[in-house]
Protein backbone atom coordinates (compact mmCIF):
# COMPACT_ATOMS: atom_id res chain seq x y z
CA UNK A 1 0.00 0.00 0.00
CA UNK A 2 1.36 3.80 -1.32
CA UNK A 3 0.05 7.15 -0.11
CA UNK A 4 0.06 9.99 -2.33
CA UNK A 5 -1.03 13.43 -2.01
CA UNK A 6 -2.73 13.70 -4.69
CA UNK A 7 -4.11 11.86 -8.09
CA UNK A 8 -1.30 14.13 -9.96
CA UNK A 9 1.33 12.68 -7.67
CA UNK A 10 -0.26 8.94 -8.41
CA UNK A 11 0.09 9.32 -11.94
CA UNK A 12 3.35 10.30 -11.42
CA UNK A 13 4.88 7.95 -9.85
CA UNK A 14 3.12 5.00 -11.93
CA UNK A 15 4.49 6.77 -14.92
CA UNK A 16 8.00 6.93 -13.76
CA UNK A 17 7.78 2.74 -12.38
CA UNK A 18 5.71 1.98 -16.07
CA UNK A 19 3.05 0.35 -13.87
CA UNK A 20 -0.96 0.44 -14.35
CA UNK A 21 -3.16 1.92 -12.38
CA UNK A 22 -4.94 0.01 -10.36
CA UNK A 23 -7.22 0.68 -7.62
CA UNK A 24 -7.59 3.83 -5.53
CA UNK A 25 -8.79 4.54 -2.33
CA UNK A 26 -9.58 7.84 -0.02
CA UNK A 27 -8.66 7.67 3.31
CA UNK A 28 -12.54 7.69 4.04
CA UNK A 29 -12.96 4.45 2.30
CA UNK A 30 -9.47 2.49 3.41
CA UNK A 31 -10.85 3.46 7.45
CA UNK A 32 -13.73 1.96 6.14
CA UNK A 33 -12.42 -1.20 4.91
CA UNK A 34 -10.42 -1.09 7.87
CA UNK A 35 -13.08 -1.37 10.52
CA UNK A 36 -15.07 -3.95 8.51
CA UNK A 37 -11.50 -5.83 7.90
CA UNK A 38 -10.23 -6.52 11.34
CA UNK A 39 -13.08 -6.23 13.40
CA UNK A 40 -13.23 -9.65 14.41
CA UNK A 41 -9.05 -10.36 13.72
CA UNK A 42 -9.15 -11.27 17.46
CA UNK A 43 -11.87 -13.47 18.17
CA UNK A 44 -11.42 -16.84 19.31
CA UNK A 45 -12.95 -18.21 16.57
CA UNK A 46 -12.04 -16.13 13.97
CA UNK A 47 -10.37 -18.46 11.07
CA UNK A 48 -10.00 -16.47 8.00
CA UNK A 49 -12.18 -15.39 5.95
CA UNK A 50 -13.52 -17.50 2.30
CA UNK A 51 -13.31 -15.53 -1.12
CA UNK A 52 -16.69 -14.79 -0.96
CA UNK A 53 -16.75 -13.16 2.53
CA UNK A 54 -13.95 -11.27 1.24
CA UNK A 55 -15.64 -9.73 -1.91
CA UNK A 56 -18.60 -9.17 0.36
CA UNK A 57 -16.83 -7.02 2.78
CA UNK A 58 -15.26 -4.83 -0.38
CA UNK A 59 -18.97 -4.40 -0.99
CA UNK A 60 -19.93 -3.09 1.98
CA UNK A 61 -17.10 -0.89 2.05
CA UNK A 62 -18.15 0.64 -1.41
CA UNK A 63 -15.22 -1.23 -3.45
CA UNK A 64 -17.68 -2.32 -6.06
CA UNK A 65 -15.31 -1.81 -9.12
CA UNK A 66 -14.02 -4.46 -11.71
CA UNK A 67 -10.45 -4.46 -9.16
CA UNK A 68 -12.48 -5.45 -6.66
CA UNK A 69 -13.71 -8.72 -7.49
Amino acid sequence: MLFFRSEADLAAWLQTKNYAHGATLTVSQLWELSQRWYQDRMDVEYHGRSMEQVGELFREAGLNSDFWK
